[in-house]
């Protein structure tokens, strides 16, 4: 069974970055029946809050990409002590005490030097003795793992393909602080093993990340996930942009926009697919291919994200919008086709049903709109309606094109643009219509 996981740390909402993650990982379980799991990385006691972890999950549920199972980092602490004193046994992982401005300086004088600035494992030297005396001293120790070259360290990557790191030019990466805390890397590893994870989908800002799990797997002596990486997100203009953090879920939901418009744009961003107007998930599970999306950026237009949101809103049926909207079944389909959020179909609940103030029109416009009232009274009042009248009305004047049928709209709608009236007039009724070209 394919297993997949999304990991956001609950330090703030949602951004469309995060929103893209969570969303390959869904369709790549969702599409072969797996499991989808939310692994909350709250080891950051500081800046974690429920508030925040409320947030990521209600933006889930809203998306319609609920997991099957959720999970928390900082309830297995005491699983990341035991992984870490097997590794320190093992030769794996290792104590060091420098401090972060002796760290600092050992990295200027080797940048200095014209060389790279990886740590020269001096801690590896370090004695009984000198452990026991920094302990005496009160210095804690902070952790580290030990990469080695024997380990694995490439991997055929989902998305990128063949992919490696050399181990020789990283620093054996801090894996926990001096205070205790943890970092990112040994935790995630540890997780992605006890909850039989099968797949990794993330940006490829992870990359190295990954070449350095792999050693923490090996040395675990588990097996590791398969790893794709996917392009990050840029703006509509190709550049990396501080807007794209601050995009999210809420800011979806304010525009009137549709989970479904957001996976769908998102589901096809950085692959060759077309994005596609759909009302459904099953599309975008039936086409969905992880390898088919390319190493370029991909690019999220705002624009584009609400012109498929309109799109989508006008072939979708009134059953989807129900509970959401006070038109009936047939109104929707009149107005459905000329909005672009489902606050907007509101609007035109007025339109239709009224009171709707006499729109100002020239004088001979005021005057063909009478005729059009008496011409009305004397039509059968059916599906046809308004066709029969326009016909009557270009006969008896001549008028054609606009000024056939923007007087009429105007004093019918109140509005220059919207929905065909072929569909509205009846909707609107006899005596209202009649009352409208009157007045």
């Amino acid at each position: 069974m394919i297993v997949t996981r999304f990991a956001p740390s609950p330090t703030g909402r949602l951004h469309v970055g995060n929103v893209r993650t969570a969303l390959l990982n869904w369709l790549l379980a969702r599409q072969a029946g797996g499991r989808f799991i939310l692994r909350l990385d709250d080891t950051d006691t500081a800046r974690s809050t429920e508030e925040f972890a409320q947030s990521i999950r209600d933006d889930l549920q809203w998306l319609g990409m609920a997991p099957d199972a959720e999970e928390k980092q900082s309830a297995r602490m005491a699983r990341y002590e035991e992984v870490l004193g097997a590794l320190a046994a093992a030769g794996h992982a290792y104590r060091a005490y420098e401090t972060p401005e002796e760290l600092d300086l050992k990295r200027k004088v080797l940048l200095g030097r014209g060389l790279p600035p990886v740590y020269d494992r001096a801690a590896l030297q370090l004695t009984d003795a000198d452990h026991q005396r920094f302990e005496a001293e009160g210095r804690k120790p902070h952790w580290r793992f030990r990469l080695d070259a024997a380990l694995p360290h490439e991997w055929d990557d989902l998305i990128r393909g063949p992919s490696k790191i050399d181990p020789a030019s990283l620093s054996d990466p801090v894996i926990r602080r001096a205070d205790g805390s943890w970092l990112y890397m040994l935790p995630s590893v540890i997780d992605d093993v006890d909850m039989g994870i099968t797949h990794v989908v993330r940006g490829e800002d992870h990359v190295t990340n990954t070449g350095i799990q792999l050693q923490m797997f090996a040395a675990m002596g588990k097996p590791a996930p398969l790893f794709g990486h996917a392009a990050l997100l840029t703006g509509a203009d190709g550049a990396l942009s501080k807007r794209l953090g601050s995009i999210g879920v809420s800011e979806f939901r304010d525009r009137g926009i549709e989970p479904i418009a957001v996976k769908a744009l998102l589901a096809r961003l950085g692959t060759s697919q077309p994005v596609e107007p759909v009302t459904s998930d099953a599309p975008l599970l039936a086409a969905f291919d992880i390898s088919h999306l390319g190493r370029a950026t991909a690019r999220f237009d705002e624009a584009e994200l609400e012109r498929l949101n309109a799109s989508i809103l006008h072939h979708t049926p009134h059953s989807a919008v129900a509970g959401r909207t006070t038109l009936t079944e047939a109104e929707w389909n009149a107005v459905r086709g000329n909005i672009a959020s489902v606050a907007e179909a509101e609007q035109w609940k007025t339109v239709i049903h009224g009171p709707l103030a006499a729109p100002a029109l020239e004088a001979d416009d005021g005057a063909y709109v009478r005729d059009a009232a008496a011409a009305l009274a004397a039509l059968p009042f059916d599906d046809g309606v308004w066709a029969a009248l326009t016909d009557a009305l270009k006969s008896a004047t001549g008028r054609k094109g606009k000024a056939l049928f923007m007087p009429l709209r105007l004093a019918l709608t109140g509005q220059p643009h919207g929905p065909d009236m072929a569909a509205l007039l009846p909707l609107i009724g006899r005596d209202e219509a009649l009352k409208r070209l009157g007045a």
